[in-house]
């Protein structure tokens, strides 16, 4: 059975140190659910909170209608997944993922049933009767992630799973946990820093700093959308550009230092007057020319080739420096020094106020905040 998760006004301090204040959530049954943020934002805490393995100092936490706050960990029916894999070394693959099993003393035919089920499923019914120490790391994970399955859990929480192995098998089990997941439809809460791995494997992530929540969406509306200029810059890479919004008739536009202008054609109503705001536009958001009017002058530092992309580092006539992500073209490489115009896709770059603290564009959709949804 999976279960929703609801978390009103959640507190939690280290003695006079706030980790997290009055934070509130919810989290639907079946979906997997990422806590994106910087080390030290509070993430892990709050996992732990739901996991029962540290203390709730104030607010509540359901699962469905059932409050759980007193509730012991161990009947709290969690499947728990870190990022140290803590398999017991003296044990098979078999008999690790029976472990759980045989803890709650099932009847032997179930406990070998369900064995021999997950380790189907994890595709490493091969190695069950191999010791850990002759598995790879992302067959140790495996091994982890149907210990945690095989005894039916409610909630599945997985704190940094990936970090310790290597860029290549981080790939392949993002792919696995994500199949799993969506197989056994279990609800899963999953803490991350990594930006790339919370978008390929999350229905909805809540990004989180020094204790709160910025904005939970769907990694498309963080990506397009940012609430803020935080979260923009949190995920994926983007470039930050001074303008002053000019409204002018009843149409906005961007205006910057070189002179250089963009029209916006949906800016909120309550952000349409002359105001200082910072442009956030992401490295594919550029496109580039070689017409001296077409846009924003600015000079080739470097190149590098991708294959499919190529990325250039260009610099302002203010020297700022300006990432770029174009589709690689079949002739040059455009070479160093050279001098090129930018311009840029409207309807896909953000605005900010000069704070970075809001949007000024429709199209915001934040699910800790209703109400801001365009």
């Amino acid at each position: 059975m999976s279960v929703s998760i609801k978390i009103k006004n959640a507190a939690k301090s280290y003695g006079a140190a706030t980790i997290i204040s009055d934070l509130s959530l919810e989290i639907r049954e079946g979906e997997f659910f990422t806590l994106l943020g910087p080390s030290g934002c509070g993430k892990t805490t709050l996992l732990r909170m739901i996991a029962g393995f540290n203390t709730i100092e104030g607010g509540e936490f359901y699962f469905n209608d059932r409050l759980i706050n007193m509730i012991d960990p161990a009947k709290r029916n969690i499947g728990m997944v870190f990022q140290n894999y803590a398999i017991f070394p003296h044990l098979s693959v078999k008999q690790n993922v029976a472990f759980g099993l045989k803890n709650r003393k099932g009847p032997r035919a179930l406990i070998e049933s369900e064995t021999q089920k997950f380790l189907e499923l994890m595709k490493i019914d091969e190695y069950k009767d191999r010791m850990p120490s002759k598995l790879s790391g992302g067959q140790q994970q495996r091994v982890v992630l149907a210990r945690a399955l095989v005894i039916q859990p409610d909630v599945l929480l997985m704190d940094e799973p990936l970090s310790n192995l290597d860029a290549k098998l981080r790939v392949e089990m993002r792919f696995a946990i994500k199949e799993i997941q969506n197989r056994v439809g279990i609800t899963t809460v999953y803490v991350t820093h990594d930006q790339e791995e919370a978008m390929a494997i999350s229905d909805r992530i809540a990004v989180m700093r020094d204790g709160s929540i910025q904005q939970i969406g769907k990694p498309k509306d963080l990506y397009q959308r940012p609430a803020n200029l935080f979260v923009s810059a949190f995920i994926g890479r983007t470039n930050l550009l001074g303008a002053t919004l000019v409204v002018d008739g009843g149409e906005a536009l961007q205006r910057f230092s070189e002179g250089f202008e963009v029209g916006l054609a949906n800016v909120k109503d309550e952000f349409m007057r002359g105001q200082e705001v910072i442009a956030s536009i992401r490295p594919e958001e550029f496109v580039i020319s070689m017409d001296p009017n077409a846009g924003l002058r600015t000079v080739v530092d470097g190149s590098v080739f991708l294959g499919l992309n190529t990325h250039y580092l260009v610099r302002r006539d203010s020297a700022q420096q300006l990432e770029i992500i174009q589709e690689s073209r079949i002739d040059e490489i455009i070479p160093g020094n050279s001098v090129i115009y930018l311009t840029v896709k409207p309807e896909k770059i953000s605005v900010f106020t000069e704070d970075g603290s809001r949007n000024i564009l429709e199209g915001v959709r934040n699910d800790n905040e209703p109400s801001e949804g365009a």
